[in-house]
């Protein structure tokens, strides 16, 4: 399977050539085709992930390495179980935010440009994925966040380009920080491939350069996570953006480029020290109080969903920062259901503005009747978010309480558990007020949301409720087990990927 590593990016990158290639020559007359291409790439690298799993189950982690250059002298791309993972998600919620587009954008004038910055931004997330060096990952995590800078923008409305420039300029400085903190390591250990700088940095463990180098790295990839207090961009991109960039933004790009990141540097490259533990268990407390907090005063749908987004996010990082393996499991699958039912939301309040011309709660009531399909969706999305049995929220958020109780962080386990209940409560007053109230006199005539918004938004309701099996072992063995192993690897990755090549 290794041989098949490169075809991410081909895929997306070429895919996304090919899109705008074809779009500026044949111009209005291309929409269509342009839907098909886009969501065969789509479905072609889901399929691709799938056929991932069993190869990483049976073997050490897949290595392709470019231009035959073998660890540590080229770029090298590594698969493992927290790979498969993220791919998994990156293009199974980019296949179903392509199917929602084919009707959702439609509003929008050159939907080619669209679908080739949606596949720009996967083909770099998936790049983030799979790369095995800093400065390769440094690299696709910009052409991920260019592309989605350019696509919170796409409407172009006053309000749109200004939170793409507050996008742009917040993001700029993380990536910065990022580049720094690379600069760093490779000053100290002459090598930029992740194995080789675990490696080397084994005997600077607890030296300046190390909390330095860390303290780099996690102000980087929190920005980029849109974690408290690095958060001030993500309110303003998510209402701004369109519907299945908000969905990608919140259950995708967030975890790739910050939480992905984390994970990844301090548990397998750096190694998880004490410092950097602290540190993530407050910013995860801070995360899911004041996340629900800012939650519960809002009026625009797509706002409260994005701060409900870096409430959500906590709950990952509690799991992270508590370094146990039921708390790795935990957020593991936090991080899955999290993907799942946040983009249902926000295809949801896509489907909602797409019918009734507005997000302002205030507008909105009685939509239960015209929109069975749409309500239906926020009811098992909302649940899901909440942590109510027997949505997946419930299995993830109990498993990270108990792990955070296991680890003697009471006072996280109640923050917790307030959270979800605070989340249960805002929500709680929208379904009453927007879908439950008396129909208003201007919203009789709406009707359901085309087809493939209603097809993207049923399975996603779907995979709610049944993503909850995951906790089982039948299940966990070919997915969330895979990449709990890699993390508990810890910094002994570099010994495996090292073997694999063959160096020893």
């Amino acid at each position: 399977m290794e041989k098949f590593l490169p075809y991410f990016i081909i895929l997306s990158l070429g895919g996304a050539f090919i899109i705008y290639l074809l779009g500026a020559i044949l111009k209005n007359r291309y929409s269509k085709i342009a839907d098909i291409i886009a969501n065969i790439i789509f479905l072609g690298g889901f399929l691709l992930t799938l056929f991932l799993i069993p190869a990483v189950k049976n073997s050490a982690p897949l290595l392709y390495f470019m231009g035959k250059w073998r660890v540590p002298l080229g770029i090298t791309l590594v698969v493992d179980g927290l790979s498969v993972l993220m791919l998994t998600i990156i293009w199974g919620i980019g296949l179903l935010s392509a199917i929602y587009s084919i009707n959702y954008m439609d509003k929008f004038t050159s939907k080619y440009k669209f679908y080739a910055l949606l596949l720009l931004m996967t083909g770099g997330m998936s790049g983030v994925a799979i790369s095995g060096d800093l400065f390769n990952m440094y690299v696709f995590i910009e052409i991920a966040a260019i592309a989605s800078y350019v696509l919170v923008a796409f409407g172009v409305d006053a309000e749109e380009l200004e939170a793409a420039f507050k996008y742009m300029v917040i993001g700029s400085i993380g990536s910065l920080t990022l580049l720094l903190a690379i600069a760093f390591v490779y000053a100290r250990t002459g090598t930029l491939n992740m194995a080789d700088v675990s490696f080397s940095l084994q005997a600077h463990a607890k030296t300046g350069f190390m909390l330095l180098s860390s303290l780099l790295f996690t102000i980087g990839f929190l920005i980029k996570a849109a974690l408290v207090p690095f958060h001030f961009w993500l309110p303003d991109a998510h209402p701004s953006a369109p519907a299945p960039i908000s969905a990608m933004l919140s259950g995708v790009v967030i975890k790739v480029l910050g939480v992905y990141g984390i994970m990844r540097i301090f548990y397998n490259v750096l190694g998880f020290t004490e410092p950097v533990k602290t540190a993530l268990l407050i910013l995860a407390g801070l995360s899911m109080i004041v996340g629900v907090l800012l939650q519960l005063g809002q009026n625009d749908i797509k706002r409260l969903l994005a701060y409900c987004s870096i409430s959500q996010i906590g709950y990952v990082l509690l799991g992270i920062g508590l370094n146990t393996p039921l708390g790795i499991f935990g957020a593991m699958f936090h991080l899955v259901n999290h993907a799942i039912f946040k983009s249902l939301l926000f295809l949801d309040s896509g489907a909602i503005e797409y019918t009734t011309h507005s997000r302002n709660i205030n507008e909105l009531s009685g939509l239960k009747n015209k929109l069975p399909v749409t309500t239906l969706g926020w009811v098992v999305g909302s649940f899901g978010a909440s942590g109510l049995p027997p949505f997946n929220g419930f299995f993830s958020k109990l498993i990270l309480i108990i792990a955070a109780a296991q680890a003697g962080q009471y006072i996280l386990a109640v923050i917790a558990g307030l959270a979800a209940a605070l989340t249960l409560a805002s929500f709680i007053f929208v379904h009453r007020k927007v879908f439950w109230g008396t129909l208003l006199e201007n919203l009789k005539l709406i009707r359901e949301s085309p087809g493939f918004m209603q097809a993207s938004i049923i399975i996603l309701s779907a995979l709610t409720i049944l993503s909850g099996l995951l906790i089982l072992p039948i299940f966990r063995i070919n997915f969330l087990d895979l990449a709990q192993n890699a993390l508990l690897l810890g910094t002994n990755y570099a010994y495996l990927v090292f073997s694999k090549a063959g160096v020893f």
